[in-house]
């Protein structure tokens, strides 16, 4: 046997038994979710081992596809608010103490947001332009008579009284029509009215009762789908139609109302009751839609993997999935607007074996109530983080009256159980947001934004020249950033600190006494505290975030790269003795 064989022999044995054991440290990792784990679930959202390794080639293969464009340097309204939100039911709770105690524990858990439907067919409900209930017994007669008759307001009056008694914020969903205005009932309870005008009174009805109390209105829920849609093909020329009208209408009884359209549902669907997002909001862009909402609305809930998944397919149904809807946006010409998701949740459905007659046990994938709660705290990061073309998140749901609906699935992304008792995901969004330092992260952030602190109340006054025709005036302001760099757009002569340093920044005027100062922090992305105070008050418009740590990092890479590359020609080239 020759020396070179025997080499070779010992060579792959090595090569083997290196290969083992690093095998077996992977496993390892992946068994006690040590670094590499936390890795593969960085990018995957996938817990178990064997699903991460199943998910990296198709997040890996991303390398070979255009990936989403979100033009996060756009300036956008709507989406500097305290992104908090939670979908409530308090039409459904007889008792109005219950409704009260609802809104107690929201605002104790630091929600600010309500989306609470308005239903049609709870206001407007035995026949058009009759607001009266006339449905209970309500004296107990026996008789269901005039009697018994009370508005069908007074409901919803309390309900906007106690938000306004708690300081919250209410999104109105204006949906579900009564049965009076279908001439067919096979064509679904859910579906759109036989004649438009009757939702647009409706529309106005609740808008004028309200008017310079709610201000925040959302058109209809997923008409994309089935049974939102009715039983009946998906049309978005028509919810088109629904959304300019009714956008219309509401900016005339009171323009500062900002309209949202209504969330589409992730569906993969092409034909028959369902109708995928993405094509059912092109088709709404080529019709005009674009010109008829402030806000558009998505759903986002993460299935079968956590908010970490970044397999950006289109197939492919996760959290992440309204980053294809903002890229969707920036192609029509609608990056200056926001994307607000009108429910957000993981569902920790129960085993058979705990409940075996729950229908649909797996429509919303299956997760415990600790990743449930887990994932939702992750959720609220990342959008903060990496999508500031978001504003607000509402989280699908608060609590239920009662265990009716027991056995469906949808049942089980409750809050709080109909007594109250508080599940893990409600301590889990609690301790988050009472510990959560208000941060801007890269991209760009209107004067507005809820991570910009005031010391004084500041004026927001029309400016010639500011991005949205307003910027807030004040002599100070303080934000927390996280990056490299940052710009702020200001009208006057701020002076920018970072504690007690001063920093000096590149100026570049723009028009209308307008200015650009541009501050560089560091080569990696750090954490800090910035102030501009004024001896005069000054306007700012916007402060934008830049992080190039992955530039900084590739460039000191590529440099030593460069220099080991020139030792080993410089070695190569040198005479030997």
């Amino acid at each position: 046997m020759s020396k070179n064989w025997t080499r070779t022999r010992w060579f792959w044995g090595a090569v083997g038994i290196v290969g083992l054991g690093l095998g077996v440290a992977l496993g390892l990792d992946l068994r006690f979710r040590g670094l590499m784990w936390q890795a593969f679930y960085q990018v995957t959202g996938e817990e178990h081992p064997l699903a991460q390794l199943i998910a990296l080639p198709r997040w890996a293969s991303q390398v070979f596809r255009a990936q989403p464009n979100t033009d996060r340097f756009t300036p956008i309204q709507l989406t500097g608010t305290q992104p908090f939100g939670i979908n409530v039911f308090l039409e459904q709770e007889v008792e109005p103490a219950k409704r009260e105690q609802s809104l107690q524990m929201i605002q104790a858990a630091g929600f600010e947001w309500l989306r609470q439907e308005f239903p049609w067919e709870d206001i407007e409900i035995h026949a058009k332009g009759d607001f009266t209930d006339r449905r209970n017994d309500r004296n107990l007669d026996g008789v269901i008579d005039q009697a018994d008759a009370v508005s069908a307001w007074d409901k919803y009056d309390h309900i906007v009284s106690l938000v306004e008694a708690y300081d919250l914020q209410l999104l109105v969903r204006l949906s579900n029509p009564p049965d009076w205005v279908h001439a067919d009932p096979a064509i679904g309870d859910k579906a759109p009215p036989d004649n438009l005008q009757d939702y647009l009174d409706y529309v106005r009805a609740v808008a004028e009762r309200y008017q310079g109390r709610i201000h925040y209105y959302q058109v209809w829920n997923e008409p994309n789908i089935y049974p939102e849609w009715g039983n009946q093909a998906p049309d978005p020329v028509a919810y088109t139609a629904m959304l300019c009208q009714a956008y219309d209408l509401l900016k005339q009884i009171d323009p500062s109302n900002v309209v949202m359209s209504g969330p589409l549902a992730p569906t993969n669907a092409l034909g028959g009751v369902d109708l995928n997002d993405f094509v059912f909001l092109q088709r709404m862009f080529d019709n005009g839609a674009g010109e008829c909402f402030d806000i558009l609305s998505m759903q986002g809930y993460g299935l079968n993997s956590g908010a970490t998944d970044r397999r950006m397919r289109p197939q492919h149904v996760n959290f992440a999935r309204n980053v294809y809807i903002r890229d969707l946006m920036v192609r029509n010409g609608f990056a200056h607007k926001p994307i607000w998701m009108s429910e957000a949740a993981w569902n920790p459905v129960p085993e058979p074996s705990v409940n075996p007659n729950i229908d649909g046990r797996y429509n919303y994938g299956q997760v415990t109530e600790e990743q449930a709660a887990r994932y939702m705290v992750t959720a609220y990061e990342r959008m903060q983080r990496e999508w500031n073309w978001t504003g607000v998140m509402f989280y699908w749901y608060f609590k239920r009256p009662a265990d009716y609906e027991v056995n469906q699935s949808w049942y089980y992304f409750r809050m709080v159980e109909p007594d109250f008792t508080p599940l893990p995901i409600y301590a889990a969004m609690q301790d988050y947001i009472h510990t959560l330092t208000p941060t801007l992260y890269q991209g760009t952030h209107q004067a507005d934004h809820w991570a910009i602190h005031y010391p004084v109340a500041p004026v927001t006054r029309s400016l010639t020249g500011a991005q949205f025709g307003e910027a807030t005036q004040t002599t100070e302001a303080t934000f927390t950033l996280e990056g490299t760099a940052f710009t702020v757009r200001v009208q006057g002569q701020p002076t920018l600190k970072l504690g007690d340093r001063v920093l000096t920044g590149n100026v570049q005027p723009q028009s209308d006494d307008w200015q650009l100062i541009k501050v560089t922090l560091g080569g990696y992305t750090q954490r800090h505290e910035i102030t501009l105070v004024g001896e005069q008050p000054f306007a700012l418009d916007a402060v934008t975030v830049f992080d190039h740590t992955l530039r900084n990092v590739s460039i000191v890479a590529g440099a030593v790269m460069l220099a080991f590359l020139a030792l080993v020609g410089w070695r190569l080239r040198r005479p030997r003795r």
